[in-house]
């Protein structure tokens, strides 16, 4: 997907709910873990905004968070504001990568579907500036494409990841070409890979909270 082009854009939710299982619960499952050490008032980064799906949610459930949201796609934060509504006063949307976040310190940060567009320097880079801006103790929830790197697994993998897409409405042929380009482009990781990145970056008490087909989450703490 081009989070440049406006018509794809348009349909990101869509999309997005159709190619990862149970994507509305992971946002459920993101705001309870973030929630065990956040305070009512507490403060949270959300990296990878873009489309305000997990922010709106954030915003219904514990409307006392102070968010900030950073994305480099503005016309992805532009769809993040209009799903936000009414809600866009809880939130700071800031135009840019990791960088441009406040210094915080953050009681909380998550970081969904976005960290598999990076490659392993930039992704330890990304964690890193995240882990700076928590406070200590602070939680961390990441999520995205996450495969083992032998060959014929991946494969099998990725073809699991068609055929959910397909269950959900998406064209079969669509959904095959489209794991496909996923599968030679992105620069996915393995779990072990990702895990022992999030270690390096200074994280702690890591532990796996959702696998799904082709995605895996975690859980740490600053």
């Amino acid at each position: 997907m081009s989070f440049s082009d406006s018509k794809a854009i348009a349909g990101y939710e869509e999309n997005a709910t159709r190619r990862v299982p149970g994507l509305r619960d992971i946002h459920r499952m993101t705001a309870l873990l973030m929630a065990e050490s956040t305070p009512t008032d507490g403060r949270v980064l959300v990296v990878g905004a873009g489309g305000g799906m997990e922010l709106k949610h954030f915003a219904q459930t514990y409307p006392n968070w102070r968010m900030d949201g950073v994305d480099p796609s503005a016309e992805m934060l532009k769809l993040a504001n209009t799903a936000l509504g009414s809600l866009s006063s809880h939130v700071h949307l800031h135009n840019g990568y990791v960088d441009v976040a406040p210094k915080g310190p953050f009681d909380a940060a998550c970081c969904l579907l976005t960290l598999h567009f990076t490659d392993e320097v930039e992704r330890y880079r990304t964690l890193c500036e995240i882990h700076t801006r928590l406070k200590s103790g602070g939680v961390f929830v990441a999520m995205h494409y996450s495969m083992t790197q032998n060959p014929a697994e991946r494969e099998l993998c990725l073809s699991r990841c068609a055929a959910f897409a397909a269950s959900s409405g998406i064209d079969l042929e669509q959904a095959r070409a489209s794991m496909d380009a996923i599968g030679k482009q992105l620069p996915i990781l393995s779990p072990e890979q990702d895990e022992e990145l999030i270690q390096k970056a200074g994280f702690t008490d890591i532990n796996t909270f959702y696998t799904g087909l082709g995605f895996r989450g975690w859980v740490a703490h600053a």
